[in-house]
């Protein structure tokens, strides 16, 4: 059995659901405008930069989650995943997914992005198994912070071995494992599989790929 990793956000998505969400809600006129659209412009470019502090971050995107309840975040959801999410789904990605779990590889996203947000678009490819930055919840409602280690750069990696780890299995349980990403923030998932894989990449993991003989491949194209 293989293993088959997948990033999530311009990687199987055409875009990033992490910024479309705080779009949403700042069209929504649940956020107002003019600073939480500068500061979620400023998150995104520190994030392709490779800069970014994602506990700063997380303090961002997490705090509206605390401020509705699950009912009415939930309804919202429903709308982004319509208006925002289903057209960045790329037939080319759902084809990925599909050919890896016809395989009968363990399969599973793996996202810096939250799994309030990323939950639903993992079931939306049929995929069970989700690793993602976990917002914490106490008494039924979110409290805008992050339970555990971001699923980010390096935490990535600490989450994916935690997983493993409650599966029952490490690295050595596959005969190769893949992972498809197109970000630089990636680099240390993508150096630990047998199988990495630059999608769409950044200039940054393109350049790397290229020097260390990984396939580049394109879902958009």
């Amino acid at each position: 059995m293989d293993l088959a990793l997948f990033d999530l956000d311009n990687t199987l998505l055409a875009g990033d659901s992490d910024y479309e969400w705080a779009q949403f809600l700042i069209d929504q006129g649940v956020l107002e405008r003019g600073p939480y659209e500068a500061a979620n412009d400023r998150f995104y470019r520190q994030y392709k930069d490779g800069t970014l502090d994602i506990y700063e971050f997380l303090d961002f995107q997490l705090q509206p989650l605390a401020l509705h309840s699950q009912a009415q975040l939930e309804r919202w959801h429903d709308e982004f995943m319509q208006t925002r999410i289903r057209p960045m789904m790329l037939d080319k990605a759902r084809a990925l997914v599909a050919t890896h779990r016809g395989r009968g590889d363990l399969c599973a996203i793996i996202t810096a992005t939250n799994s309030f947000i990323t939950a639903p678009i993992a079931r939306e490819f049929g995929l069970a198994h989700l690793i993602a930055t976990e917002p914490e919840m106490r008494d039924g409602r979110y409290t805008g912070k992050c339970a555990g280690v971001p699923c980010f750069q390096h935490g990535k990696l600490v989450r994916m071995e935690q997983w493993l780890s409650q599966q029952g299995l490490d690295w050595s349980s596959f005969a190769q494992s893949w992972f498809f990403s197109d970000s630089r923030n990636d680099m240390p998932l993508l150096e630990k599989v047998t199988r990495p894989v630059a999608v769409d990449p950044d200039p940054v993991l393109e350049a790397a790929a290229r020097e260390r003989g990984w396939p580049v491949i394109s879902l958009r194209s």
